[in-house]
């Protein structure tokens, strides 16, 4: 089940007190299970060719960008679906895991991506106070997903990014359009999206392929390209062969809502 911050953050005042406790007991829940003495967190087999570590390291953070469509109607082009299927493995493994910013993602959607919805902690409506709220989350969760209420100032970014770090939590950001001000530790980019399964006016979208690219710092430096199913026909995360021709098959992804 869900774990979600009931109310809304307030300025000042008794509300603001009632919210900052919520945040404190929500924080004390869902103390992490796995020892922050371990150093890398779990990835699903698919994407560990992705890190130098094959695993998310403890205390970085992990910028995650997708395809802007046309309109821009959706910033996340796949970065949403990405973002959450690095929480997948350690998810499954004990770790808890925090959502931020995501009013409109479903107990389905985390599910199917392979999250553990009984270690799952949700505020889908962080307000202006988002900052606050992550900072007080990282405290008590090896990994939080963000997606900025706001576009981030560069010193509420540094400061959640120091914090990701002295309690060794992952912090992966999917910032949309808004970008963020800080340089991280690792960047995963999306591209070259399709769905695969309609035909010419018929049948159904039944698996979508990307290209996920990584960069880093260090030993991340080189860019690390791997061809991923997001979903596949299972609905979870496979690879997919990087030779073959998708594209008398595929449509350009029309919709990339996860």
């Amino acid at each position: 089940m869900f774990v979600e911050y009931p109310t809304r953050p307030v300025s000042s005042g008794p509300g603001r007190e009632r919210a900052e406790g919520y945040l404190a007991l929500l924080a004390e829940r869902t103390r992490p299970v796995s020892s922050s003495q371990t150093r890398l967190l779990p990835v699903l087999p698919p994407l560990v060719g992705l890190f130098p570590d094959g695993s998310l390291r403890r205390g970085s953070t992990i910028v995650v960008s997708g395809l802007t469509l046309a309109g821009g109607s959706d910033p996340s082009g796949g970065g949403i679906s990405l973002a959450l299927s690095l929480l997948a493995a350690a998810s499954g493994a004990g770790s808890w895991c925090a959502l931020v910013g995501l009013p409109g993602l479903g107990a389905v959607a985390a599910h199917d991506m392979g999250l553990d919805l009984d270690r799952l902690a949700v505020v889908p409506h962080p307000g202006a106070a988002w900052a606050e709220v992550v900072a007080a989350l990282i405290d008590g969760v090896d990994l939080v997903v963000l997606c900025p209420a706001f576009p981030p100032r560069p010193v509420m970014a540094r400061r959640l990014v120091a914090r990701a770090r002295e309690r060794r939590a992952v912090l992966v950001v999917v910032p949309g359009r808004s970008g963020w001000p800080e340089h991280p530790d690792m960047h995963l980019s999306v591209s070259d999206t399709h769905w695969d399964g309609a035909g010419t006016g018929d049948g159904y979208l039944q698996r979508r392929r990307m290209t996920v690219t990584a960069t880093g710092r260090r030993s991340a430096i080189r860019p690390r390209h791997h061809h991923l199913w997001m979903p596949s026909t299972t609905g979870t995360v496979e690879e997919a062969d990087a030779g073959i021709d998708v594209a008398a098959q595929a449509v350009a992804d029309p919709m990339a809502r996860t």
